[in-house]
């Protein structure tokens, strides 16, 4: 079973997002350093995502937590996806990697199964 995690917004300039999003949303901002930090919801209603540097994702993306990267990624493949990049760690029990859909949107993949493969 999958839900959504959050979402990722890149940005060219942190700051200048932060204060849109803020104005704009009233979502406050956490930061986890120069590149990249949290949009938090107010009022804890919906989900929260980030902001960060842009990369290789160049539009926004939505990450969904899945039981299985590797099951995901399979079935994705198997069904005219396509993996980008490998399955990285996050933090000591996370894993996470971006697919190409079907369409060829942009989608993060999310589990808690340990270091990457």
């Amino acid at each position: 079973m999958a839900f959504v995690e959050h979402f990722e917004i890149p940005t060219d300039d942190i700051k200048r997002a932060q204060a849109f999003y803020k104005t704009v949303l009233d979502f406050s901002y956490e930061p986890w350093g120069d590149d990249m930090g949290m949009l938090v919801q107010p009022d804890d209603k919906g989900i929260n995502g980030d902001l960060h540097e842009r990369g290789d994702a160049p539009h926004p993306t939505v990450v969904f937590t899945v039981d299985s990267i590797d099951d995901t990624v399979a079935l994705a493949l198997a069904n005219g996806g396509e993996q980008l990049g490998g399955i990285q760690p996050l933090g000591e029990s996370g894993r996470w990697t971006y697919i190409k859909d079907s369409e060829g949107n942009i989608i993060g993949l999310y589990d808690s199964l340990g270091t990457a493969s």
